[in-house]
């Protein structure tokens, strides 16, 4: 095989691993969001709060969970309390960020989805599908910071 092929494999091939990568990380924001989120929508829906209060609360939520998600097992590698919290910030703060935005946008753009209650199909079908959107259009944004060494490559040395 000639250099330029071999080349062109081996990119190829850290093009799979880096996509790999940045599954992985959108796949451990997700379940940070998803808890938070989800929480987020049922207590301001149960609570009878209007759509930008359950939002709020919502985002704030999903932050917390994202983040904590990152600074435990940092935590657990004998980084100081301090240090895993930037790490975590470096980590998770855009990838949260992007998947909050869209997610939320996607509730408040499917007509009835937050006004729907807790026992509505549309309310459980439109938070599910804005989380899935949510993961599909945050993949990319991850996986151009981890080929920056940014985002979640800056917390792979921890684990």
């Amino acid at each position: 095989m000639d250099h330029e092929h071999h080349h062109a494999g081996v990119e190829q091939q850290d093009g799979r691993a880096l996509t790999r990568s940045a599954i992985s990380a959108t796949a451990h924001c997700l379940t940070g969001c998803a808890i938070g989120e989800v929480l987020g929508m049922v207590i301001g829906t149960a609570l009878g709060w209007g759509d930008l209060a359950t939002i709020v609360l919502a985002i704030a939520l999903a932050f917390l969970f994202g983040y904590s998600l990152t600074i435990v097992p940092v935590l657990r590698a004998g980084v100081g309390l301090g240090a895993a919290i930037g790490v975590a910030f470096a980590a998770d703060t855009l990838s949260i960020t992007v998947m909050e935005i869209v997610d939320n946008l996607f509730m408040v753009l499917i007509p009835g989805a937050m006004d729907a209650g807790l026992t509505s199909w549309l309310f459980w079908l439109s938070l599910a599908a804005a989380l899935a959107i949510a993961f599909v259009l945050t993949v990319p944004v991850n996986r151009v910071l981890i080929s920056r060494g940014k985002g979640h490559a800056v917390v792979h040395q921890y684990h």
